[in-house]
């Protein structure tokens, strides 16, 4: 089991997932316990912020002298032990210490203990509970309220109600009582007592109390729970946990990837001939056994083709003694003797052997371009039409029956290897000439990314569905291109390889002008892929 977990990419990958995962419940366990403490610290300030609100507006409008006296008085009424001290005084946090000079509520349970900062000022109001919050308390804050709002100015009321910090006591003043309220709740309203009415729709307490002397009411609740507060808090948390499962996932990816995506850039490398390019091996795991794969079958290539090329290379080497001792054994003979049907015989002999000659250039012409690629390839800049123009005057005289043309245009430079270049044009030129009837055309055509050359004759043309596999090595057309016209087959071979080796194509379909073929080398300007 330990063998196969070390060694599996995806076993490893999943116990990786699996352990993120884990780790993200736990963070969600611990971010759902902040939360709840959160919420409830928020409930306990927003429920106690309105009596608390209520004794600080009547103290910021006392002189200091008056507020000792009034606050003794409103801790009885409110059945809390009431004191004011200095903020530096105060045994408090930096967190709570903050909140306050932001003006909120701090609240402490078990005992309740609640306290908030006077307006403009260091001082700092304490108030202290010894037992839990009941209605009679609630009902002193309502009675508290009333008498508060019946010293306001009328026009000023609802305004300094609004401006009471009440939070999650909604308060409001009416004009007119509900008509759902009882005769009995009407009286003990106009006795000053306080209502406690249960709001069956929201299932909600509320309290109703009258302004002292005047037919206004004031009406405190239902209380606001906060239900905001949960989404306010779930969606960060929501948000940062699926952001630390997104970064860890992708982390993870992104390390597979990585190793996967250098494997692909090497098989790229070996496609475009680079031959000794391998993978770095990392681990024992899957992907580490495909890397020690690849490059095992890279090796494997690149012995068998660095065989094959010296095979051929041997042997078109090897070729060239028995050649050059059969062309001096008939050369002897044609010395030796004035007969005219002897004659006749060593000429074909010597055209044959000229032949195997240009047929072993091929080979190795072939051999050499087929191999793996090297740094003796150098671009330098090359001028076309002067190569063409090469071209044209050494096939010209060879075949005077045709008619060898370079289109007139402007000059064509690109980054080439010249000789190459020259050799690719020559094929393609020879070539035409070969089934050519009467013309042989060559256009050079420059754009800002590539340069194109045509090569074109007024022959038979190849066939559509033999236009691929001309280019294939020792590929012959058997109707119009046939023995009798020459050839090795190899020609278009090299042209093919010389366009991959400068990162273009070559390509053939049917002259618009002439009627026959018409080649075509398409070259990047800038130089050949890395």
């Amino acid at each position: 089991m330990r063998w196969r977990l070390r060694r599996g990419s995806f076993t490893r990958f999943y116990l990786l997932l699996i352990t993120i995962l884990l780790a993200v419940f736990l963070i969600a366990l611990g971010g759902r316990a902040l939360i709840d403490q959160v919420r409830r610290e928020d409930y306990r300030e927003q429920m106690a912020a309105l009596p608390v609100s209520l004794a600080i507006a009547q103290l910021s409008a006392l002189d200091p002298d008056q507020r000792e006296q009034r606050l003794a008085a409103l801790g009885e009424r409110l059945g809390m032990a009431l004191e004011l001290e200095r903020m530096e005084a105060a045994d408090l946090g930096y967190f709570d210490r903050a909140r306050l000079e932001q003006g909120k509520v701090r609240v402490s349970a078990s005992p309740w203990v609640l306290r908030k900062r006077l307006p403009d000022s260091d001082w700092l109001l304490t108030a202290r509970l010894d037992d839990d919050w009941s209605e009679r308390h609630w009902h002193a804050v309502a009675q508290l309220l009333g008498e508060w709002l019946a010293a306001q100015p009328a026009d000023q009321r609802r305004e300094r109600l609004n401006g009471l910090a009440s939070g999650s006591w909604p308060v409001s003043l009416h004009e007119r009582l509900p008509e759902s309220l009882a005769a009995g709740q009407r009286a003990a309203l106009d006795r000053g007592q306080v209502v406690t009415r249960l709001e069956h729709e929201q299932l909600a307490v509320t309290f109703w109390a009258r302004l002292p002397g005047e037919a206004r009411w004031v009406k405190m609740g239902p209380m606001n729970r906060g239900g905001s507060l949960a989404l306010n808090l779930n969606l960060p948390l929501i948000m940062g946990l699926l952001l630390a499962f997104s970064l860890s996932i992708y982390l993870v990816m992104r390390s597979i990837e990585s190793r996967l995506g250098r494997l692909e850039l090497a098989a790229g490398r070996i496609a475009n001939g680079r031959l000794e390019t391998r993978v770095k091996v990392e681990g024992s795991d899957f992907l580490g056994r495909l890397g020690m794969a690849f490059n095992g079958m890279a090796s494997q290539v690149q012995a068998l083709l660095r065989g094959q090329q010296e095979m051929i290379r041997a042997v078109s080497h090897e070729l060239r003694t028995p050649v050059a001792r059969i062309r001096f054994a008939a050369q002897m003979v044609e010395d030796m003797t004035d007969d005219p049907v002897i004659h006749r015989q060593l000429r074909g002999i010597d055209a044959d052997i000229g032949e195997l000659d240009e047929l072993i250039d091929e080979i190795l012409t072939f051999a050499r371009l087929g191999g793996p690629v090297t740094g003796e390839m150098e671009m330098t800049r090359v001028e076309c039409r002067a190569i063409a123009s090469r071209v044209i005057d050494t096939l010209a005289p060879l075949h005077e029956g045709l008619t060898l043309r370079l289109a007139e245009g402007p000059e064509v430079a690109l980054q080439a290897e010249p000789r190459y270049l020259q050799r690719a044009l020559q094929n393609l030129v020879s070539n035409a000439c070969r089934h050519g009837h009467s013309q042989v055309t060559v256009t050079l055509t420059g754009e800002p990314e590539l340069v194109r050359i045509d090569v074109e004759d007024d022959g038979p043309g190849v066939p559509v569905d033999a236009r691929e596999e001309i280019f294939q090595p020792f590929s012959r057309l058997d109707t119009s291109r046939n023995r009798s016209s020459g050839g090795y087959g190899l020609g278009l071979s090299i042209v093919q390889k010389i366009m991959a080796s400068h990162g273009g194509s070559a390509s053939v379909d049917q002259s618009e002008t002439l009627g026959g073929a018409r080649f075509t080398l398409v070259f990047p300007r800038r130089g050949p892929p890395a």
